[in-house]
């Protein structure tokens, strides 16, 4: 498999997208190739050890449950009217401190 040193890194797919992909007639485009499926066969690999960082925890301290906080005491009562602006144009404009 000859290399040509001037043969760009990236060509353009040919499945009709603009998208790119690596050129393996480039020696780096083939080392990206070789580096990406070698990184993802060790992910692969940790993640079905549970090594690394997709370890489990160490001591996992079970949490006792907690219900959710009550937030009625923060909704407005029900019998309040809402202190919003009214639309009522015989009011006038608000007026100005």
């Amino acid at each position: 498999m000859p290399f040509d040193e001037n043969e760009p890194v990236f060509k353009r797919s040919k499945w009709g997208t603009n998208r790119y992909e690596y050129n393996p007639q480039n020696p780096l485009g083939l080392a990206l190739i070789v580096l990406s499926v070698a990184f993802a066969v060790v992910m692969l690999l940790l993640m079905q050890h549970h090594a690394g960082p997709f370890a489990r925890p160490s001591d996992p301290t079970p949490t006792q449950w907690s219900p959710p906080p009550d937030m009625s005491r923060w909704a407005p009562p029900p019998d309040v009217p809402s202190a919003g602006p009214t639309s009522d144009p015989a009011s006038g404009p608000p007026e100005l401190p």
